[in-house]
């Protein structure tokens, strides 16, 4: 039976490689044409969300504590500004920051509250109200995420200062001498918060998309191309066949499943090749070196995308029968799936309740790994929820063929 198997499946791949041989003068075409459709979009979209990289990003600072030491933090904070070109901090009274945000020309201001400091030393959990601009959603976003960052690092210095000043009393330090010690600790803890890279004064606020269009766009592209490779091989693939050839390729016991299973080996072998060599290329293009564990996991996330894809385009070639109305489906599915990978539209764009659910997405995590990888380094991908969703996907595949196998008797 596994014999059979194998060879009516080895019979079908033959017959597409020959067919590829048959029509190699309008491959060309096939290759060609993906590429100039995808360099347009970029050109459009890069052109679009390209910003003026000496703009820097306004950052208001309110004190209404009043504290030395929220006073110490307001000026720390302000004069670490000097060494991020894309961030200009002010301090600003709590009026003066609504009307600038009103005017747009303040994307976000923090206000430490009334009471700040005391809370902080009585152990009372502390809160630090960060307010955006609706017309600078982008920029918030970035701030709201450093100055979270921020924020969680004081309430870790709140736990070590509160452990001082317990074992402090213990030992009956006097009053004053307890304060100005636990003041010194206040000052030391803040200093490493904002000192470290993880924050202001060291880490790197960058959006790919605007930052670094050439090399976010470039991925992207090729993203899209790799796609549109793939969707066109497989619809150079799909052959019509009229009800007496498919009843009598039946009755040799040649089942849909075996023809599937060859028009998806063979036109994912090619789109690996065509999406792998192209990769290569934009690397050496972007003047990117990986390392081999990074080819490696480039790869595995290649293969994921491809292998994810390729299975949904059989559910629909399943599950519709009209070609006009299959072609038009898989055309609208594979549109959606290059719009919401981030490939077309970063997806810090997105509304809230959408990025939500990107993470379901086998092509929103293949591309996002790939972009941290090649645009940031990154060490490490995460492939289990990929892996779970094409293990679905496939199991749906196998039972509609099933399905329809034992209809068509």
């Amino acid at each position: 039976m596994i014999m059979i198997f194998l060879k009516q499946t080895g019979l079908f791949i033959k017959n597409h490689i020959r067919q590829l041989k048959r029509k190699w003068y309008s491959l060309p075409l096939l290759f060609i044409f993906p590429l100039a459709l995808a360099g347009l979009m970029m050109v459009i979209v890069v052109s679009f969300f390209s910003q003026d990289e000496n703009e820097a990003i306004q950052l208001g600072l309110v004190d209404l504590d009043n504290s030395t030491e929220t006073e110490m933090m307001v000026q720390l904070l302000e004069q670490s500004s000097g060494f991020i070109d894309f961030l200009e901090v002010n301090q600003l009274s709590e009026e003066e920051a609504i009307e600038q945000i009103e005017l747009n020309n303040l994307s976000t201001y923090i206000a430490f509250p009334e009471g700040f400091i005391q809370d902080l030393y009585q152990g009372y959990s502390v809160e630090v109200p960060i307010v955006g601009n609706k017309k600078q959603l982008l920029e918030s976003y970035m701030m709201n995420e450093t100055l979270q960052s921020v924020v969680r690092h004081i309430r870790s210095s709140q736990a070590n200062i509160l452990a001082i000043n317990y074992y402090a009393k213990q030992f009956e330090m006097d009053d004053e001498e307890r304060n100005d010690f636990v003041f010194e600790q206040f000052q030391e803890f803040l200093m490493y918060t904002v000192g470290r890279d993880q924050v202001i004064r060291e880490r790197t606020l960058s959006n790919q998309a605007s930052s670094s269009p050439v090399a976010y766009f470039s991925l992207g592209g090729w993203f899209i191309i790799s796609s549109l490779w793939l969707f066109s091989l497989y619809y150079f693939f799909t052959k019509e066949n009229p009800a007496l050839i498919s009843q009598r390729i039946r009755l040799y016991g040649a089942t849909q499943l075996r023809q599937m299973l060859a028009k998806i080996m063979v036109t994912l072998v090619l789109s690996l090749m065509l999406a792998c060599l192209s990769f290569w290329a934009l690397l050496s293009f972007l003047n990117i070196e990986l390392n081999q564990e990074n080819i490696v996991r480039s790869f595995i996330l290649i293969i994921l995308y491809q292998v994810g894809f390729i299975i949904c385009l059989a559910i629909f070639e399943v599950l519709i029968s009209s070609l006009k109305l299959r072609l038009l489906t898989q055309i609208l599915f594979t549109s959606i799936l290059i719009i919401f990978s981030g490939a077309l539209i970063p997806t810090l764009y997105f509304p809230l309740g959408v990025q939500d659910y990107l993470p379901y997405s086998y092509a929103y995590n293949s591309l996002y790994w790939l972009q941290e990888i090649v645009l940031n380094g990154r060490h490490y991908a995460e492939y289990t929820s990929s892996l779970l969703l094409i293990g679905v996907l496939l199991f749906i595949l196998l039972g509609l063929l099933s399905w329809k196998e034992r209809r068509s008797i």
